[in-house]
């Protein structure tokens, strides 16, 4: 099987979002991160730390309700150690959500008491929330707001400008476009972000990418392909005949018995994302 091509693009509103994160940076006490707890590197914007300076930030993990829990506990402590705060969320049920407001305000436990000297105690917290396409933005700030103020899709990149949102606990949000690097050098990263749906489907192969999926599952989750699949745990090949057993098993032939793999590979996609397989992380600290 021919490895995947390099995932690449090139957003062109790219450029004008670092310059609207810039000019913004003024305007907010901290920054809020948000990744997808499935993977949390990958997820992440590496140009964000340079952009953003020493601005107090939170790191919101999350979709925690689709990541493996025992791998979200050791994100959680490793980004602590970072000397970030952290909170996981799963932003489409709402769990989780509460945490924002309090973990703000510890995190900006001095800048507030310094504003409480200066007779300003209540003054909104104002807070920049960024995060790459897909990952689940719009959904945590209608949450927060109470209500539908941010437009929502389960499409990369809907959010064109920025826009102020207030919350029902006294923060105001400063919501940015998707930030994307311009390139995904990393191309592990980038058939992670795949995997989940974050990069359109149409610019990809997707047997290729099935069949990666299907090999990291069956070292890192063999039970979740076992039970769902009827994959073995012990079948020691991997890759596109992981994919052509699966094709076999569901019952997914073409005239002559031939597997299906295409159908195969739309379906294990569908299916690894919207949490079919279990709770699974891509990555690990």
């Amino acid at each position: 099987m021919e490895d995947m091509k390099d995932i690449q693009w090139f957003p062109g509103h790219m450029a004008k979002t670092r310059r609207q994160i810039a000019k913004s940076l003024s305007l907010v006490d901290a920054v809020a991160e948000l990744l997808d707890a499935r993977l949390p590197v990958s997820s992440r914007n590496p140009e964000l730390k340079q952009l953003t300076g020493r601005k107090p930030r939170l790191i919101i993990l999350n979709k925690a309700d689709m990541a493996d829990p025992n791998v979200t506990g050791q994100w959680v402590q490793y980004y602590k150690q970072q000397g970030f705060a952290v909170i996981t969320v799963d932003s489409k049920n709402g769990k989780g959500v509460k945490q924002f407001a309090p973990a703000l305000r510890e995190l900006l436990k001095p800048q507030l008491e310094k504003y409480a000297a200066k007779g300003m105690k209540g003054r909104p917290i104002r807070v920049m929330i960024l995060g790459i396409p897909n990952v689940g933005k719009s959904s945590l700030i209608n949450r927060l707001a109470g209500g539908k103020r941010a437009k929502a899709e389960d499409r990369a990149g809907v959010t064109r400008t920025q826009q102020w949102i207030k919350t029902t606990d006294g923060v105001e949000l400063l919501d940015t476009p998707g930030v994307l690097w311009p390139k995904l050098d990393d191309q592990d990263a980038a058939v992670r972000l795949a995997m989940t749906g974050a990069v359109r489907d149409d610019i990809l192969d997707k047997e290729a990418l099935a069949a990666r999926l299907l090999t990291y599952l069956h070292t890192g989750y063999p039970q979740a392909l076992s039970d769902r699949y009827k994959i073995a745990a012990d079948v020691e090949e991997e890759g596109f005949v992981l994919l052509e057993h699966m094709a076999r098993n569901r019952g997914m032939l073409l005239p002559g018995g031939v597997p299906n793999t295409e159908r195969a590979a739309i379906a294990l996609l569908d299916e690894f994302r919207a949490a079919k397989l279990g709770r699974i992380s891509l990555e690990k600290p």
